[in-house]
């Protein structure tokens, strides 16, 4: 199985992010891929604390059910899997045929630059 690695970028420019992505699916081999947010009040408020404790719990672990992935992070059930829907959507989970959550990516790095307008 292929490693699978993940950048988060922010850049208000979403066209500029999304032809930069493009430039990296012409490459010959696998060059990871990009989640890019507009601003960072964006990527914190999609991101919470409780969110990032879901992907780094399964992150390796392959497939958990959501009730095992709430046990391990010590919350309920209903909420965790509310968080499971947003980050599917996002792609930082992966939802299985038979209802389980898997974290695909064996390493993510965040691009973060800010600066003084």
């Amino acid at each position: 199985m292929m490693n699978r690695y993940l950048t988060i970028t922010m850049q208000s420019d979403w066209q500029a992010a999304l032809r930069a992505s493009g430039q990296l699916a012409k490459a010959d081999t696998y060059q990871g891929e990009v989640l890019n947010f507009e601003s960072p009040g964006h990527f914190f408020g999609q991101l919470s604390e409780k969110r990032w404790e879901i992907v780094r719990a399964c992150q390796g672990k392959g497939e958990l059910s959501v009730r095992e992935l709430a046990r391990a992070v010590g919350r309920d059930v209903k909420r965790v899997h509310e968080d499971v829907l947003t980050l599917a959507e996002l792609g930082l989970v992966e939802r299985t045929e038979s209802g389980g959550v898997v974290c695909p990516f064996t390493s993510m790095h965040i691009d973060m630059y800010l600066k003084a307008a």
